[in-house]
C-alpha cells in the first residue's frame, strides 16, 4: 500500500508538472533584427510527449513509477497550417536512438501543441529500413498531403557498423491519421537526404528538391539543392536531370553541405526556400538557416539569394545532443500572411520564430548578396555605412 501511495503521489506530480507545461504561454524574445521574432520557450520537447508513452502507469508492474520507454529529443517538424490549427508531424526520439514520427497541434502557433495519443503508424513496407527522421509535409496541389523524409538503413557494404544509407521516403494522407506509404523516391544518387517536394506541379510533374550526395554523411559530388522532376507519384522516379539551383561554394556557410528545409512558401514575387547550410569549424559541424527565392513560373531559375545566414543558433540553443546546430523543416503561413517557423535547435529541441510575407520577401529580396572575398564584403560593407551616415547628416538623425 505504501509503495502504491508513492506510485500515485508520484504520477500526480508529474501530471501537474505536464499541464504546467502544456499550458505556459510563450513570449516574444527581446533580442531584434527586423526580419523574425524569437520565442522564449520551445514548442515542443521531451517533456512534451506524454506521459503514458514513456511510464507504465500500472502501479503493480511499476511501483516506482519508473520511465519504462524514455524519449531524448523531440526536433525536426514538418508543419501545416489546416482548418485554423498549427500542425506538427514531429521527430521524436527515445532513449533507443530511434526516431518516429508523431502529430501535435494547437489552436497558437506559439504555444499549447498537444500531441495526439498514437504516434504515426507508417506502413512497414521496407524490411531493411531501421529508422525514420525529419519529415516535411506538403499540402499538394493534388488534394492529398505528402510526407516526405529520410529512410534510413544499414549499409550493407561496408563492415563499419556506422555506416548508413540514405534514401527519400514518401507517404501520403488525407486526415494526418491513416498514412499510405508510396515507394521511395529514386534517382541517380546512391544516396538522397533533405528531400522535399513542391506543392504545384511543374509542366505538369511533380517537382522534388534533392540533395544527393556519394554518402551517408558527406555530399563528395554533389552540388547542393538541386531539382528533380517525376511524372508518377506512385512510381516516383526522377525522370529529369537533377538541376543544382543553391549550390555550395567556397568558405561560405554552404562549403560543407546544404539542403533543403522547409516547404517553399509563394509570395507574390517568387518562391522563399528556407534551406541549411552547414561548415566545419574546429568545434565540428555548424548548421545555419539561409534563404533563396525562386522564380514563379519556373522554381528552378534562382531569382534571389541574401547574403549570408538568415538564422543561427543563439545561447542555450547551441547546446545539446548535437550542438551548434539550427535546422527547419516546417513553416506555415496564416490567413493574416503571418509565417511561422519552426526550427530545432542541436538535435534537441523545436522553437518557433514569427515573421510576415511582407517582412520575409523585403529580407529576401533587399538584402545584398555574398560578393565572395573579404576585400569586396568591406567595399560592401562600406557604400552601406556612406549611405547611411549620409542620410542621418542630412535628416539630423
Amino acid at each position: 500500500m505504501s509503495e502504491n501511495n508513492g506510485f500515485y503521489a508520484s504520477l500526480r506530480r508529474e501530471q501537474a508538472k505536464y499541464e504546467a507545461l502544456i499550458t505556459r504561454k510563450n513570449r516574444e524574445k527581446e533580442a531584434y533584427n527586423g526580419i523574425y521574432t524569437r520565442y522564449v520557450n520551445p514548442v515542443l520537447t521531451a517533456a512534451h510527449t506524454p506521459l503514458f508513452w514513456r511510464y507504465d502507469m500500472d502501479p503493480e508492474t511499476n511501483p516506482y513509477f519508473m520511465e519504462r520507454l524514455g524519449i531524448n529529443a523531440v526536433l525536426n517538424s514538418g508543419a501545416l497550417y489546416l482548418d485554423g490549427k498549427y500542425i506538427l508531424v514531429a521527430r521524436v526520439e527515445g532513449n533507443d536512438r530511434k526516431s518516429f514520427f508523431a502529430v501535435a497541434e494547437s489552436d497558437s502557433p506559439v504555444d499549447g501543441f498537444r500531441f495526439r495519443p498514437y504516434p504515426v503508424r507508417l506502413p512497414d513496407t521496407c524490411p531493411e529500413e531501421t529508422n525514420v527522421y525529419d519529415m516535411r509535409l506538403t499540402k499538394h496541389e493534388d488534394g492529398w498531403i505528402y510526407g516526405v523524409f529520410c529512410s534510413e538503413s544499414k549499409d550493407t557494404a561496408s563492415a563499419d557498423l556506422s555506416a548508413a544509407n540514405a534514401q527519400a521516403g514518401i507517404v501520403r494522407t488525407k486526415d494526418l491519421e491513416t498514412w499510405e506509404r508510396l515507394p521511395n523516391l529514386r534517382s541517380r544518387s546512391p544516396q538522397q537526404r533533405n528531400v522535399v517536394l513542391h506543392p504545384e506541379f511543374v509542366d505538369g510533374k511533380y517537382a522534388f528538391y534533392t540533395r544527393p550526395q556519394d554518402d551517408f554523411i558527406s555530399t563528395g559530388s554533389g552540388g547542393g539543392v538541386c531539382i528533380g522532376l517525376v511524372d508518377d507519384i506512385t512510381d516516383p522516379v526522377i525522370c529529369t536531370e537533377e538541376k543544382v539551383i543553391s549550390p555550395r561554394r567556397y568558405h561560405t556557410i554552404t562549403e560543407v553541405k546544404n539542403g533543403a528545409g522547409a516547404v517553399p512558401i509563394r509570395t507574390p514575387r517568387g518562391w522563399i526556400h528556407i534551406a541549411h547550410g552547414v561548415r566545419n569549424t574546429a568545434a565540428g559541424l555548424r548548421y545555419v538557416l539561409y534563404v533563396f527565392v525562386t522564380a514563379l513560373d519556373d522554381p528552378s531559375r534562382l531569382i534571389a539569394e541574401p547574403s549570408g545566414l538568415f538564422m543561427a543558433p543563439h545561447g542555450y540553443e547551441r547546446v545539446g545532443d548535437v550542438s551548434n546546430v539550427v535546422f527547419t523543416n516546417g513553416a506555415v503561413v496564416n490567413e493574416k500572411n503571418e509565417v511561422y517557423i519552426y526550427y530545432a535547435s542541436s538535435d534537441t529541441r523545436l522553437h518557433v520564430a514569427s515573421t510576415t510575407i511582407d517582412r520575409l520577401t523585403d529580407f529576401a529580396f533587399s538584402t545584398p548578396s555574398d560578393p565572395l572575398r573579404s576585400v569586396d564584403c568591406v567595399k560592401q560593407r562600406c557604400e552601406l555605412i556612406d549611405r547611411n551616415l549620409e542620410y542621418m547628416r542630412t535628416h539630423g538623425i
